[in-house]
């Protein structure tokens, strides 16, 4: 496989018709005989937007700019020298490795100060040697920096892919084959292309090594991700973070254990529950009246409360047992994280092992912006007992691709895991045929966050989501009293770059947040996920009386190119990736003026969104200011987001464990309870609003009051406003006379 990574010349006389402008064209020829691209540049440009060239380039090759010597003005040496000590130190920040050569006609190393010497490959004098020559030597040192970057599974998936072997295995298009005897198969393969399908191999092939018992080249990527990471064991996931959740549960708990969880949980650690047959006692995070889930209260997981709780379950008979596991969501889906030193001194050695879902935090690890707020990494103290766990998803945070997911594993002083026990789990939740284009992005993502690369793409993420804060605080500013969008956070920002991770701390009765008394240096907010709250109600749950719901800013922002993650009732939330860039977010800054010009003059739907309208034309005509605020007012009549809010914070009363009262679906011992049926009906199933996507009740727990008085909104809501409804999944909908009615599978009555 040929790779397109350019020799980059910077020279300002790289075009000029003089000796030096020709040596140096002679120097690129011969580059270019050699087989290599070479990209031929006057000047540096902005440098730190150059020096993001590293990704692309082989190498380096700076000019000096003899004339300058030759007639010495201290101005023009100085400047000269400085140009070089930044553009040096712009591509050492994101790169320690690639090639960087100076070439001149007369100078040597004792003209160059040594913290630019330390970082060369070497200098190129012109006249001493002849450009074939000096050719060879930077294609040698550039062909040995691009042979060292691969790691190693991807190396060798990338070897394998390339030699042309006959394959008899699965997968059956055989390399891609299949397609080519197919219209819609050559459709298919000039879609995904030759490379991807050649690489889609099965498990057979000895020479990739294998996911499942983690051998060859697959074990060397693990072991050289556990590095990266600075952890003691890593394993690949290839299915998503909801089975390495799965994985790390079913290796630690056994039916009737008891099971410490964040009630702001991933559905996958309810169903963990269900499978293991686990007793759970929930820890029970804040909320404020944006719908924004806030972080569990330091003094919830002291153990005299915990074994409050414990006292207090009905089904937990030996009240003295030490729970199997903790589950902590870090980050929540809005970014808060917990201080996780402090909960290892609280609870190590009382809970058997801590285990922290990081899907949208695997990032946390490389910059000390985040120090002590992410679970494991480089130089942490080990717990004396509790094994901790994390499982992180890298295809949200960092560069995998889709279900690309990794488990991380510190063993703590007296206690270390047992990997042979541990794959037992690994094989019964991983798929025999696994995508080895997932392994390779695994691989990939971890190369890509070695230090200072991986420092520094984290950083640039940090920077990039404050600079959209202070974007989005200039335009409030020049708005003046009119209305306009808030991004969530702190009050203050820091002037100029990222500031300290002080600033992002969560401090107690903060009026931003509205968590209310919390424990001081215990919560932060990642900056890089940014929840934006539209006009209408403030932080008490208070409505005014016009309004902006975020469904319709969001179906906006759709028409006009721009997906977001995920929209609330009057939030919606956006991330700052390692792969967002300026023009993105500037795009959506944009938009979003262009959203407010529309409703300030109540543009027709059929002119702002002409594809909702055309599919719910009972709104084409209907102005976006009129569509918003008909909504808005919906809402504000129900008062729902006190409703909500109440609603997430009610007791949720245990009748049967979560396993028996799921087996009740297996069985088909339920029966379906209309909505208006529900109060105190033990539910059988998960059931989950959208937004913000977090179970509401599990298997086992009895609907309350407030519980069947939200279903009902959403009834009437869903009846009302056609296009934009909410979706709750454990309801299950049936149309009778031609009205949709509700209902939820419950326990059978006795």
């Amino acid at each position: 496989m040929k790779l397109k990574f350019p020799v980059v010349v910077i020279d300002e006389d790289f075009r000029s018709e003089n000796i030096s402008g020709s040596g140096i064209r002679d120097l690129a020829e011969s580059i270019e005989k050699e087989g290599m691209e070479v990209l031929g540049l006057t000047s540096y440009g902005d440098l730190t937007s150059f020096a993001q060239q590293a990704a692309r380039a082989s190498c380096f090759i700076l000019s000096i700019d003899d004339e300058e010597f030759i007639n010495p003005d201290p101005e023009g040496i100085t400047k000269i020298i400085e140009e070089i000590r930044l553009f040096v130190k712009a591509v050492r920040k994101r790169n320690e490795d690639i090639p960087i050569f100076l070439y001149g006609e007369t100078k040597t190393s004792r003209h160059i100060p040594n913290d630019i010497l330390r970082e060369l490959h070497g200098f190129i004098h012109m006249n001493e040697d002849t450009p074939e020559f000096v050719a060879r030597h930077i294609i040698r040192e550039a062909k040995v920096y691009l042979d060292s970057l691969a790691p190693p599974f991807f190396k060798s998936l990338i070897h394998y892919a390339s030699e042309g072997s006959y394959s008899w295995h699965c997968p059956g298009h055989s390399g891609g084959v299949a397609f080519l005897k197919s219209p819609v198969g050559q459709i298919f393969h000039q879609f995904f292309g030759e490379n991807m399908l050649r690489a889609d191999v099965c498990n057979a092939v000895e020479e990739l090594g294998q996911l499942l018992d983690h051998t060859g080249p697959v074990a060397a990527s693990e072991r050289n991700a556990a590095r990266i990471f600075g952890v003691d064991h890593l394993y690949f996931v290839t299915n998503g973070t909801s089975t390495s959740n799965k994985i790390v549960w079913h290796s630690t708990v056994a039916p009737g254990d008891v099971v410490i969880v964040d009630r702001n949980c991933h559905k996958s650690v309810l169903h963990s529950i269900m499978m293991m047959g686990a007793i759970p006692v929930f820890l029970m995070p804040t909320r404020n009246n944006f719908g924004i889930i806030g972080p569990i209260p330091k003094e919830e997981f002291e153990w005299a409360n915990i074994q409050k709780k414990i006292d207090n379950n009905p089904f937990i008979k030996d009240k003295n047992v030490m729970p199997r596991v903790l589950t902590i969501t870090q980050s929540t889906y809005d970014g808060v994280i917990y201080n996780v030193e402090m909960i290892k001194e609280m609870l190590d050695g009382k809970v058997d092992s801590l285990h922290f879902d990081e899907a949208w935090l695997p990032h946390a690890t490389f910059h000390d912006f985040y120090k002590n707020m992410h679970a494991v990494g480089r130089d942490r103290a080990r717990p004396q007992k509790s094994l901790v766990f994390a499982t992180q998803s890298t295809h949200k945070l960092l560069a995998g691709i889709s279900q690309a997911s990794q488990i991380l594993v510190q063993d703590s002083e007296e206690r270390k895991l047992d990997p042979t026990c541990f794959n037992e789990s690994y094989l019964m939740h991983t798929s025999t045929s696994p995508q080895y284009a997932i392994i390779a992005s695994c691989d990939v993502a971890a190369a890509m966050m070695e230090p200072p690369g991986g420092t520094s793409l984290v950083e640039e993420s940090i920077a990039e989501a404050i600079d959209f804060r202070r974007a989005m605080l200039k335009v409030d500013q020049e708005y003046g009293h009119d209305w306009w969008f808030k991004v969530w956070g702190p009050d203050h920002l820091a002037d100029s770059g990222i500031g300290e991770q002080n600033d992002w701390v969560l401090h107690s009765n903060d009026t931003w947040h509205n968590f209310g008394n919390l424990a001081e240096g215990f919560n932060m907010l990642d900056p890089i996920k940014a929840t934006i709250v539209t006009p209408g109600i403030d932080i008490e749950g208070n409505f005014g009386e016009e309004g902006i719901p975020a469904s319709i800013v969001t179906k906006y922002l759709a028409e006009h190119g721009v997906i977001v993650e995920k929209t609330g009732l009057y939030s919606f939330f956006i991330m700052f990736t390692i792969g967002i860039t300026k023009g993105r977010w500037n795009t959506l800054v944009a938009e979003l003026q262009q959203f407010k010009d529309h409703y300030d003059k109540n543009m027709p739907l059929w002119r702002v969104l002409p594809e909702f309208a055309n599919k719910y034309p009972q709104y084409e005509r209907m102005g976006l200011k009129d569509i918003a605020n008909m909504i808005h007012a919906f809402y504000r009549d129900h008062d729902v987001a006190k409703m909500t809010t109440e609603m997430y914070l009610s007791d949720m009363i245990p009748a049967m464990p979560p396993s028996e009262a799921f087996a009740k679906m297996a069985h088909r011992d339920i029966e379906r309870v209309s909505i208006d049926d529900l109060e105190n009906r033990i539910t059988a199933m998960l059931v989950t609003p959208y937004p913000p996507g977090i179970p509401l009740l599990i298997p086992g727990e009895r609907f309350n009051k407030r519980i069947v008085d939200y279903l009902r909104f959403a009834r009437d809501f869903n009846e009302k406003f056609p296009g934009f409804e909410t979706d709750i999944h454990g309801l299950v909908k049936e149309e009778h006379q031609g009205r949709k009615a509700y209902y939820v599978d419950c326990v059978k009555s006795t």
